[in-house]
């Protein structure tokens, strides 16, 4: 077999905390050899390949190099858990199409990488859990069908928080069982936030063109804040959900992870299209927009925006890049109002509700339908329970516990407890803020700096400005705003259901002002600043 699998499944704390081996100047850049295609957008890579400079295979086994050299190695970021072995001869069969004259599309011939909760033929999709290492599902998932008939080659697996995020109240994002834990390229004792973290983490460290995650609240917008890329959370909807491993069928929905905001739209449009298997799209327009179309560097011009100033105050530096990023709003012709969501978190009791009973359900519907070899949560907990040494070193799984004990979701708290989140969060919400203020969107930090991995206390996660879009179901997009500390920060902007098009408009005009994104230096940790040299004459603080 051409590449391992699963590729890593070492000691978490080591992956962790390993940095501190990393030589005697820590604050140095961890070596990591140059690549040809750093920074590479998908047009340029089309580009390229367009005037024969460049194949799809040969792209392929650039970053098949480029994981090897500082996924595997180098870095060790941890972020690709497996590679699939097909994707040389998809690259072949791409290139082949091209020299006959045929280009799909955008994504013809570019490499992109899957979280691994979702099937793809022929590899794992094990949400990260030893309990499903072997799990090779028969077919694609839809959004995966959509991708290959786009031109796209499946590139390989990306590693996640274990079973989204979705196991125990005092996880470590970015860790899993089967793949260990994914560092932050800025900083690798920092945390790549999660669940989506090996897909921020490769898009940002270019491993791949481009990246797929996942969002229930927060899976896609955090670990691409976190990582400096760009982070777009759908309306639930607009991409199918077949063949993904689910936690919630009220706010589930995958999403593109992205460089730029261009890349971001163009595997956007590759991913929608309306699914039997997924009642939910049946919702969407049916006329679908055109999001490279709404590339609009004027998009800003006219707009009002809310500003949600209740995201703010947790961190002083993501302070004053938030309002260095409204600054360049403002200046590119958007007209700011501050306003608060009345119902602001308000929704949280409910939605806590709602995602155990759904999970409970969505969870034994896929286990059974893809022929797992766990077919319910029951026989997924005691699996945990028989290896607990491997699955569950650091923390346990009380959130499955908890979900295995709730009841089934035609219960009357149940349905209860969904209209209540939906109504808080959406028509209370997002949706009423709108529109009493005449706005088109509403703006905040994503939310703060990476935190130092910690598996023995978990997450330190200090705010956030997207959870009502999560909740309510509508779209949101983070793009890079600056850093704090060498640390990536973003902006995020959320919109009523549907409004992809405007919102990917709004962020890519504040993208081509600001211009935050940086490559990560793959640093072992933050140095403190250097202190300024005293004036001719001043004491030292040595000398005092």
């Amino acid at each position: 077999m051409p590449f391992p699998l699963p590729r890593v499944l070492a000691c978490a704390l080591a992956l962790a905390l390993s940095s501190t081996a990393v030589g005697a100047d820590r604050t140095s850049r961890t070596d990591a050899p140059g690549f040809a295609f750093e920074e590479a957008s998908i047009a340029q890579l089309q580009e390229r390949m367009t005037e024969g400079r460049l194949s799809s295979r040969a792209l392929v086994d650039a970053y098949l190099r480029r994981i090897a050299e500082i996924d595997d190695a180098g870095p060790t970021l941890n972020a690709v858990i497996e590679l699939n072995p097909d994707a040389r001869r998809e690259a072949d069969a791409r290139d082949a199409e091209r020299r006959a004259g045929r280009v799909r599309g955008p994504l013809h011939g570019i490499p992109v990488l899957l979280k691994d909760n979702i099937d793809a033929v022929p590899m794992v999709n094990s949400a990260g859990s030893l309990a499903l290492a072997a799990h090779r599902p028969k077919q694609d998932a839809f959004l995966v069908e959509r991708l290959r008939e786009a031109g796209a080659v499946i590139l390989g697996k990306t590693n996640l928080s274990e079973w989204a995020n979705f196991r125990s109240t005092r996880g470590t994002s970015g860790w899993s069982a089967r793949g260990g834990q994914t560092r932050n390229p800025y900083a690798l004792d920092r945390n790549p936030c999660g669940s989506s973290s090996g897909s921020g983490v490769a898009v940002s460290a270019n491993l791949a063109a481009v990246a797929v995650g996942t969002e229930t609240d927060g899976s896609i917008l955090c670990p691409a804040a976190v990582n400096g890329v760009v982070g777009i959370k759908p309306t639930v909807g607009l991409i199918s959900r077949s063949g993904i491993i689910p936690i919630s069928a009220s706010q589930d929905t995958a999403g593109p992870m992205a460089r730029s905001v261009a890349d971001a739209a163009a595997l956007l449009a590759a991913m929608t299209a309306a699914d039997p298997a997924d009642p939910a799209t049946g919702a969407a327009p049916s006329a679908r927009p055109d999001y490279l179309a709404a590339l609009d560097p004027q998009a800003l011009q006219g707009a009002r925006i809310g500003v949600l100033r209740k995201a703010t105050g947790y961190h002083p530096g993501l302070d004053a890049e938030f309002e260095r990023a409204l600054a360049t709003l403002r200046a590119a012709g958007a007209e700011l109002v501050d306003v608060e969501i009345a119902t602001d978190g308000t929704w949280r009791q409910a939605e806590y509700a709602v995602l155990l009973h759904e999970f409970r359900d969505g969870i034994a519907r896929y286990l059974a339908g893809s022929g797992a070899p766990v077919a319910s949560l029951e026989a997924l907990i005691a699996f945990n329970r028989t290896q607990a040494a491997a699955e569950m070193p650091w923390f346990g799984q009380e959130i499955l516990e908890m979900a295995q004990a709730a009841g089934p979701i035609d219960a009357p708290a149940y349905l209860e407890a969904r209209a209540t989140a939906r109504r808080l969060a959406g028509a209370e919400g997002i949706d009423a803020t709108l529109t009493a203020n005449r706005l088109v969107a509403l703006v905040a930090p994503t939310t703060g700096p990476a935190w130092v991995t910690d598996p023995v206390n978990g997450d330190h996660f200090a705010g956030a400005g997207y959870g009502a879009a999560a909740v309510a179901g509508t779209p949101s997009i983070t793009v890079p705003m600056g850093q704090v500390h060498g640390l990536p920060v973003g902006l995020v902007l959320l919109g009523p259901a549907w409004s992809e098009a405007r919102l990917i408009g709004f962020a890519h005009a504040f993208e081509q002002r600001q211009r935050a994104r940086t490559a990560p230096q793959f640093l072992p940790t933050i140095a403190a600043p250097a202190a300024a040299a005293p004036a001719d004459g001043a004491a030292s603080p040595q000398g005092r």
